[in-house]
Formats: C-alpha cells, sequence, structure tokens
C-alpha cells in the first residue's frame, strides 16, 4: 500500500500525524431517479448518508437492519474507514448534517438547518449563498483537535449533482466524473445533467447556477475550505466530487472577494479512482487556477477471502466515505495492505 502523486505519480503522502475527521452527509433527491446511482439499498437511497455515519463512528447501524449496499452486494466504502479508525483512531469523527432525511443515531453530529435539496432535473432549489455562508462559518469557528482535517463526503448521485455544477460554471470537463457503477449509467446521467443545465443561462450569477443545478455538500463544503484552509491544513477526502467542490470554491473567489489557501489543501482519493477509464480526475483538477496537491492510495482486495470485496478492484463503489484519504491516513502512519484487510474483513466477518 502506497500513496502516490496523481498528477506525476510518483511517491507522496498525506501529513503527518492525528487527523480529526468530518463526514459531510447531505441527500440530493437526484438519487430517486431510477438508475442513477447504486450508492445504497435500492428503494432507500437518502438512507445511505445516514448509515455511512452511523458505522464509521459505531461499527453499526441503527437506522435499518443492515449496512448499506449495492445491488450486486458491494459494501459501502465505509467499511475501509472504518477499518482504519480500528487500527488507528482519529481524533474524532463528527458528522456534518448537510440535510439528511434521517438524523444519524449515536452520533456527533452538526445541524446547520439545511434540508435535502431537490432533484437537479427540475431545480435543486437551494439557497446556495446562505449555505456557502454557512460552510464559511463553520470553517472558521471548526475547533481543530489533532493535526490536521480530513473532510470526507456522503452524498449518493453526487458525482452526477457533481457534473452539472461544473458544466454550469463553465469547466469543459464533461463525461470525466467518475461513478459507483463499473459501467457508467451515461444516457440516464446525461439526460439528467442536460435537463438541470437546460434550467439556467448565461445571465445568472454563480451562486444562481448553483442554487439550481448543484448539491448541499459541495457548496457547503466549498465555504469551508475558503476559511478553514487560512487557519490549518485540509485534506479533502473524495474522488471526482471532492475535485468539483475544488472547482466551486475557485470559481466563486471573485464573488467573495477570497480564495482558498490552496498550500494548505490536499485532495486524497484512492487508486480505483486516479485508475478509472471511465473518468479523468486529474484533467477535473487541471482545470483549477493553481496547481493542486493531489495524491490517490494503491489498496487491492485481491487476497481477500471474501469474493465480493474483489468488485472494488473490478471497478465497482471506488470511493466515498472518506475512503481514499482514509487510506492515504494509514498509510503514513505505516499500516499495510495485508494489516487492513484483515481489519476490513474482521468487519464483516463480525457482522
Amino acid at each position: 500500500m502506497k500513496t502516490y502523486n496523481i498528477f506525476t505519480n510518483e511517491k507522496d503522502s498525506l501529513p503527518t500525524g492525528k487527523a480529526d475527521f468530518l463526514l459531510a452527509a447531505s441527500v440530493t433527491k437526484t438519487c430517486e431517479i431510477e438508475g442513477i446511482t447504486q450508492a445504497g439499498i435500492p428503494g432507500m437511497i437518502p438512507l445511505t448518508p445516514t448509515l455511512d455515519a452511523e458505522f464509521i463512528i459505531n461499527e453499526r447501524v441503527y437506522s435499518l437492519g443492515e449496512l448499506a449496499e449495492t445491488p450486486t452486494g458491494v459494501p459501502t466504502p465505509a467499511i475501509i474507514t472504518r477499518a482504519v479508525q480500528n487500527l488507528i483512531p482519529f481524533s474524532t469523527i463528527e458528522i456534518l448534517d448537510l440535510g439528511l432525511q434521517t438524523i444519524p443515531q449515536n452520533s456527533i453530529c452538526h445541524n446547520f438547518d439545511i434540508q435535502p435539496s431537490d432533484s437537479i432535473a427540475t431545480g435543486a432549489n437551494i439557497d446556495a449563498k446562505a449555505v456557502f455562508r454557512k460552510g464559511m462559518a463553520a470553517g472558521e469557528s471548526y475547533e481543530l483537535k489533532g493535526n490536521y482535517l480530513i473532510l470526507a463526503e456522503s452524498t449518493p448521485s453526487g458525482t452526477t449533482t457533481a457534473a452539472a455544477t461544473a458544466l454550469a460554471l463553465g469547466y469543459d470537463c464533461k463525461d470525466e466524473f467518475s461513478s459507483s457503477f463499473l459501467n457508467v449509467p451515461s444516457n440516464i446521467r446525461n439526460k439528467t445533467i442536460d435537463q438541470a443545465l437546460s434550467l439556467i443561462n448565461d445571465d445568472k450569477s454563480n451562486f444562481e447556477k448553483l442554487s439550481i443545478v448543484s448539491d448541499n455538500m459541495l457548496i457547503f463544503c466549498a465555504g469551508f475550505l475558503m476559511s478553514a484552509s487560512r487557519r490549518f491544513h485540509i485534506v479533502l477526502a473524495g474522488g471526482t466530487q471532492m475535485a468539483a467542490c475544488l472547482l466551486v470554491a475557485d470559481k466563486l473567489r471573485e464573488d467573495v472577494l477570497m480564495r482558498v489557501k490552496d498550500e494548505n489543501i490536499t485532495l486524497a482519493t484512492t487508486s480505483w479512482v486516479a485508475n478509472d477509464k471511465n473518468s479523468d480526475i486529474a484533467h477535473i483538477l487541471s482545470l483549477l487556477s493553481y496547481k493542486p496537491h493531489a495524491v490517490y492510495t494503491s489498496f487491492s482486495f485481491e487476497q481477500s477471502t471474501i469474493p465480493i470485496l474483489k468488485k472494488y478492484d473490478e471497478g465497482e463503489a471506488k470511493e466515498g466515505v472518506g475512503a481514499g484519504a482514509a487510506l492515504g491516513y494509514a498509510c503514513a502512519n505505516e499500516v499495510n495492505n495485508a494489516k487492513l484487510l484483515e481489519a476490513i474483513e474482521r468487519i464483516l466477518y463480525s457482522m
């Protein structure tokens, strides 16, 4: 298990020391479009971020009798993050409720009075400026417990809203966003994105566009990054969704007369995203006005005794719930592939 730079493929790493872990958990009703995502239990997709939050904190779920998994049986990437927590505990694990339908039980959960956003196909119905300001305020007030912060996400169908967001803001990155599917449902995704983009025009401001085509997680975290990066290092945990979060923050710098302190930001993802032939996170990141520090950590389920886990190596699930940053954190703390695999399997065998 090693960490590499996304742009150069040379060895790299996360910062040293203990990390706080924040999970930005959110529901966009885009996830209710049939066939657009497999990030959770069919018919209960909006519950996925709640279950992810409960599991990484408690190693069990309370809001349902089972852990979220894809229709093919692949368990949520939360198992990776929780296994890392068992081996080298984070300074804290806390949840940012950015519009959940069900509040996680037995969890430290911060409420910002944000409701689930509507489907972007008909208009997300977000007050983007208000959500962004709440993110900035949270970034200004957050008290770091460890040496740096990992900011992760759980937002089903978030790669679709991320793609629509980037395109609406004028970035040239069509068909470059990943998916929890092995084979991206491009017809459904493209139809949804086209419907969203038809609701905006060039006369609208950036915040007006975001209010219609984006999701709460992207907007809030962009605001959080803007202010928190001025005080401490943030590892943005995720793939193309979190790359889009950086695009949002970069685009809004003239609107709010501030930019992220990019030397205090690292994007960390999995090798499954970095090497995904159906997406291009490196190109998305290249559209920023600065060259970001971005890494991925190699990890394989090849030696797993649980066959369904090998679907990760085949291209399913790929990322989410901070898995990529958790792998990087484990690697920086000298945890190897075999030890982490054992910890993941122990979790699944005990369930």
